[in-house]
C-alpha cells in the first residue's frame, strides 16, 4: 500500500504548529531528534522533515506529496504546486521597514535606495506596482542588521510582533504581503494517494472546526427560552432537555468563538444561568 508523504519545516515558525496540528488528527509518528523521515502508526504517511525554503521544491518534484508551508516562501519560491487549504496558522507579514530617525512620507520615499531583503521576487513586483525603482539587495538571515552596518537604506523581512524590528532600531512603514501557513500538493499526485489525501483533509476540518467553535451549556427559564434559543441556532438547531425543576430547560449548543463574548453577554440579558462552555477536539459535520 502506498503512503502518504507529508513535508514540514524541521524547525522554526511553522514548525510545531504542524505537527500539533498532525497529532491533533489522531495520527502518531516516530519522533526523535535529528530525524529526517519519520512513520506513522496508525495512518498510512511518513513526515518529512525539511527547510522551509526547500518543501515547495519538494513538493513540485514529488518527492513529498503535501506540505505545510508558509505562503510566503511559496510565493517566493515560484514552484509549480497546487495551493490545497489555507491553515489559518503561522500569519504573518512582509513589510518595508527604516531605521526609526528616519522620517517616512510615503512610498516615493523608497525611490532609488536600497533594500535588504530575502524576498527579491515578492519586493520586486511590489515595487514595480507602485511605479518604484529600488537596489534591491538579497541576502539571507540577520537582514535587520543591514541598515545598522551601512548594507542597505531599508529592510523587507517577515514581521509577526514587531519586536525584532523595535530592538534592531527600526520600524514599519510599508505592508507589502500577508502570509500564513498553506497546505500544497504535488500536481501529479496518485488515485491511491489522492484517496489518503481525502482521507487527512476530512480529519484537518474537523480538527479546524472544533478549534473556531464552543460546546456551551446552560440553564434556561422556559419563559425565556425561545429568546435564548433563537441567540444559539447550532450546528442544526439547539438541544433542549426538561430540568428536574418546574419551568427550566438546559439548552446545549455550539457557539462560534469569534461571536463567543458577545453571545455570552446577550444569554445572561435573556436569562441564561449556569453556562457551562468547554473546548472541542473534533467537529465533525
Amino acid at each position: 500500500m502506498e503512503k502518504l508523504r507529508l513535508a514540514v519545516q524541521k524547525s522554526g515558525r511553522l514548525s510545531e504548529k504542524s505537527l500539533d496540528l498532525v497529532k491533533e488528527c489522531g495520527i502518531s509518528y516516530a519522533s526523535g531528534t535529528g530525524k529526517l523521515l519519520a512513520s506513522c502508526y496508525n495512518f498510512p504517511m511518513e513526515i518529512l522533515f525539511l527547510r522551509d525554503d526547500d518543501i515547495p521544491g519538494y513538493v513540485e518534484d514529488g518527492v513529498a506529496d503535501i506540505g505545510f508551508v508558509g505562503e510566503n516562501v511559496l510565493i517566493e519560491s515560484g514552484r509549480k504546486v497546487k495551493t490545497i487549504e489555507r491553515m489559518g496558522f503561522g500569519r504573518c507579514r512582509l513589510s518595508i521597514a527604516i531605521p526609526r530617525s528616519q522620517e517616512y512620507n510615503g512610498i516615493e520615499d523608497l525611490q532609488n535606495k536600497s533594500i535588504a531583503t530575502s524576498y527579491p521576487h515578492i519586493l520586486g513586483k511590489f515595487l514595480k506596482e507602485k511605479g518604484v525603482k529600488a537596489d534591491i539587495h538579497e541576502i539571507s538571515g540577520s537582514v535587520e542588521i543591514a541598515p545598522g552596518i551601512g548594507l542597505a537604506d531599508a529592510i523587507c523581512d517577515i514581521v509577526s510582533t514587531g519586536s525584532t524590528l523595535l530592538s534592531n532600531g527600526l520600524k514599519e512603514v510599508e505592508s507589502v504581503f500577508t502570509s500564513e501557513a498553506v497546505l500544497i500538493g504535488h500536481k501529479g499526485i496518485s488515485a491511491e494517494k489522492q484517496h489518503l489525501l481525502e482521507k487527512l483533509l476530512f480529519r484537518l476540518a474537523s480538527v479546524k472546526r472544533a478549534k473556531n467553535n464552543k460546546y456551551i451549556m446552560l440553564n434556561a427559564p422556559n419563559k425565556s427560552l425561545q429568546k435564548i434559543i433563537a441567540l444559539l441556532p447550532g450546528i442544526n438547531s439547539p438541544t433542549v432537555q426538561s430540568l428536574a425543576t418546574e419551568g427550566w430547560s438546559s439548552v446545549h449548543s455550539v457557539i462560534n468563538e469569534d461571536d463567543f463574548w458577545e453571545k455570552i453577554e446577550a444569554l445572561k440579558k435573556a436569562g441564561a444561568e449556569g453556562i457551562l462552555v468547554m473546548p472541542i477536539d473534533n467537529l465533525i459535520l
